[in-house]
């Protein structure tokens, strides 16, 4: 499939099948993340695998948003790993975690499936549940699954401002 095509065809389901995703596709959209490019090569993604009923409860346990799934990951980083910017210190880490994220969503949806990212989250009820190690930052949480047949794309999904409202070349226009 054409990149953009792909780009376009993706958009947050919030509606699954109970059909459980095989473990060829989780491997693949794992692969993704894995060959996403991450600052100085330092791949400081941690990822979790949410896909048994106890892990997906916890999970639900710590965000509003459930719609369903049956697979869930859970996009963090590393921050004794991730580079930083020597100017000010600024940590790539979300950056690179958000990178890997897309590269499997985009995966995601070229393997049949459907996608959301959640990031209205509680990171300290990720904390706790996971027993997550205090160097490792959550970001984000992949839903993942089979799209029902009910699922559509939001109404505002496809409305796009033109480029001209959001790519400028060489100055940035002046804010009166």
């Amino acid at each position: 499939m054409d990149f953009l095509e792909l780009a376009k065809q993706r958009y947050s389901v919030r509606k699954f099948t109970h059909k459980k995703v095989e473990q060829e596709k989780v491997d693949l959209i794992l692969e993704a993340g894995r060959v996403a490019p991450t600052a100085v090569n330092y791949q400081p993604q941690r990822i979790l695998v949410l896909d048994s009923e106890d892990s997906l409860n916890k999970m639900r346990d710590c965000t509003p948003y459930r719609f369903h799934e049956t697979l869930a990951i859970l996009i963090c980083y590393d921050q004794t790993v991730s580079w930083k910017r020597k100017y000010d210190g600024k940590d790539s880490g979300d950056i690179d975690a958000s990178i890997v994220a897309t590269h499997m969503m985009l995966e995601a949806t070229n393997l049949g499936l459907g996608s959301t990212w959640v990031g209205h989250f509680d990171p300290t009820a990720i904390r706790e549940k996971f027993a997550l190690p205090e160097s490792i930052v959550p970001v984000a949480i992949l839903l993942l699954g089979y799209p029902h047949e009910e699922a559509t794309p939001h109404a505002f999904h496809n409305a796009r401002f033109e480029k001209s409202k959001t790519v400028f070349y060489n100055v940035f226009p002046s804010v009166d």
